[in-house]
């Protein structure tokens, strides 16, 4: 049976009634600045072509040179000049250099055996060779580093490694504090108080902000280079061209320092901060005000939008008859909800221009790092599997020494050894994983090896087509730690150091040996402490309790680390390091349960 519901018919910009909000002296000078701030601003800023551009840059080549990059036989990017010839990542390389004769082709860094780093060879095997994304890592990490840099009030999120979320309503408040000073107090004769709108914005004009997307007035969405509001502007567009000379100077300063251009697009959310980034890419920012919004969005194919593809997407143009955001405006949320569930909503207030996601900050601490190598010739004699544990572990290795640059406490309790035999479930070992001051290859191919001997046994022949190697339970060592040895403190040498040479009634510390007046009860609680777990009192050895106050409570500190860090290495010891086989037709498995509504339509099968 047709659905009655058709998306043919009108919409109009009554579906949009927030684009022009009130802005009190209340909103202006709140301090909680959340996802419905009325002058909320969000960047999202795109590395072009980034592969592409960290190669060129490695290779010092003009910007003008095509160059893609390879991956085995495959383009994994491809640079705007290339892009001129008709090069796109579809291409094989040999097509790709019939387009383009004089095309730069870069083979992505691999790691080999024998070698510690990733590199650039010659002789590149997929049945030898990992490929590494080392380079890429790094340079993103620095163009994140500068967003924070020149944005200590701003939010930033890294949304891949090619891309970030900026939030620069703080920062934008800030400005419009600095510039326009009279903001800050509300005018005694406001009518309503602090709720009382605010007067007015001023006439702004803004050259070489980027392209400014207008509102309606023509069938197609309509641009201008710079931003010019008069009489019809509002104070968010005020703060869209504050975020605009940010954004500009923080894209030149990468381009000046670091030789990337980005592409940026800036409105009041990061759905639609997004959508315009690629505006008009390369080496651009386009602005979206507020009121061009419904024109932006109206002629949009709404399966390009993130998320509205796929599965969902052709249930939605199939119920509906539909293929732009401006036809499925004339579903109504009941009725879109009767038909994809309640969480539906979002999908209606999406193609509304409506998005009350945060920007979110994503801690730099790791939980796991993993090196994996799905083998086109499969391992079959247990032996031939250590040539690619030290390539994982090179990887490993090379990975943790560059995350312990900025947090050097960083240490991974467990590596784990996974192998799998084609599409059968894995089967994984893992032991606690060992403290040494230098971390190598062989360091990690050592323990790994352990692993894998445990993991083939005796087995004369085997039929490994994946390994994986990983760290897990990456953390960093507790405030008052010296090193990050005292996590892996043995339980002889823990016991050793806590070790009173006095009966349990005896004073912790005798009054004989010490200058200290010990009689006070305040003073055997400064130079011990009695442990949450064990229920013991662990105390200072008698010559540790001299000194001054601080010294003393400095090495109580670490004591007391020391005893959390023994208490956690006996866990370690305690935990399950053997094997981990996943039962394939377990009876103790729960029921599966069938995702209803529309997230049927995000399940992976």
């Amino acid at each position: 049976m047709n659905s009655p519901w058709k998306g043919k018919a009108k919409a109009t910009n009554q579906d949009y009634d927030d684009l022009r909000p009130t802005i009190t002296y209340r909103h202006f000078l709140s301090n909680n600045l959340g996802v419905r701030d009325p002058l909320r601003v969000v960047a999202l800023c795109d590395s072009d072509a980034f592969y592409a551009a960290c190669e060129r840059v490695r290779l010092e080549l003009d910007p003008s040179v095509p160059i893609v990059v390879q991956q085995w036989e495959s383009l994994i990017a491809v640079s705007y000049p290339a892009r001129e010839f008709g090069i796109s990542r579809m291409d094989k390389i040999k097509d790709a250099k019939k387009k383009c004769p004089n095309l730069v082709a870069v083979h992505v860094a691999t790691y080999r055996e024998g070698e510690m780093e990733p590199g650039y060879w010659k002789d590149i095997d997929t049945r030898t060779h990992k490929v590494s994304l080392d380079l890429y890592r790094r340079e993103s990490n620095k163009i994140i580093s500068m967003f924070k840099e020149a944005l200590p009030t701003g939010e930033v999120e890294k949304a891949s490694i090619d891309e970030a979320f900026i939030d620069f309503t703080r920062p934008v408040r800030e400005q419009l504090l600095e510039r326009y000073p009279y903001l800050a107090q509300v005018p005694a004769d406001a009518p309503n108080g602090i709720d009382s709108p605010l007067p007015p914005p001023p006439l702004i004009k803004r050259d070489d902000l980027g392209t400014v997307l207008l509102p309606e007035g023509t069938d197609s969405v309509g641009e201008q280079s710079n931003i010019e509001v008069d009489g019809d502007a509002t104070w968010h567009d005020v703060a869209l061209s504050i975020a605009a000379e940010l954004m500009r100077k923080i894209r030149e300063d990468i381009h000046s320092k670091l030789g990337y251009t980005t592409s940026a697009g800036i409105a009041r959310n990061k759905f639609l901060a997004k959508l315009c980034a690629s505006y008009k890419k390369p080496n651009s920012q386009t602005i979206l005000r507020n009121q061009a919004i419904p024109n932006y969005l109206h002629a949009l194919p709404f399966q390009k939008i993130r998320f509205l593809g796929g599965k969902l997407g052709d249930a939605l143009a199939k119920e509906y008859d539909v293929s732009t955001v401006g036809d499925l405006l004339t579903v109504s949320l009941d009725e879109i909800q009767s038909k994809f569930g309640e969480n539906a909503l979002w999908v209606y207030e999406f193609l509304r221009g409506i998005d009350r996601t945060e920007v979110k900050e994503k801690s730099a601490l790791f939980k796991s790092m993993l090196a994996s190598k799905n083998l086109p010739k499969p391992i079959t004699q247990p032996s031939d599997g250590h040539q690619w544990i030290r390539i994982l572990a090179a990887e490993l290795a090379l990975r943790l020494n560059d995350a312990r640059e900025s947090m050097p406490t960083l240490w991974p309790k467990t590596i784990v050894l996974h192998a799998r035999k084609g599409y059968e479930t894995s089967r994984s070992k893992q032991a606690t994983f060992p403290f040494v001051r230098n971390v190598t290859v062989d360091v990690i191919a050592t323990a790994a090896d352990k692993l894998w001997k445990e993991l083939t046994g005796d087995a004369k022949t085997v039929h490994i087509t994946s390994v994986q190697l990983a760290f897990t339970g990456l953390e960093k060592a507790e405030m008052g730690q010296k090193s990050i040895e005292g996590f892996f403190t043995t339980r002889d040498v823990q016991q050793t150091s806590l070790k009173r040479s006095r009966k349990e009634d005896e004073p912790l510390v005798s009054p004989e040996n010490t200058k200290l007046a010990l009689p006070k009860s305040s003073h055997v609680e400064a130079v011990s402490f009695k442990c949450t777990r064990c229920r013991k009192t662990i105390a200072l050895r008698e010559d540790q309790g001299t000194g001054g106050p601080n010294e003393v409570a400095q090495r109580l500190a670490t004591l007391r680390s020391e005893h959390g860090d023994f208490h956690f290495a006996q866990d370690l010891a305690n935990s399950n390091d053997g094997s981990v086989p996943v039962p394939r037709d377990s009876s103790s498995k729960r029921k599966k349960v069938e995702p209803k509504g529309i997230a049927k339509f995000f399940v992976k099968k």
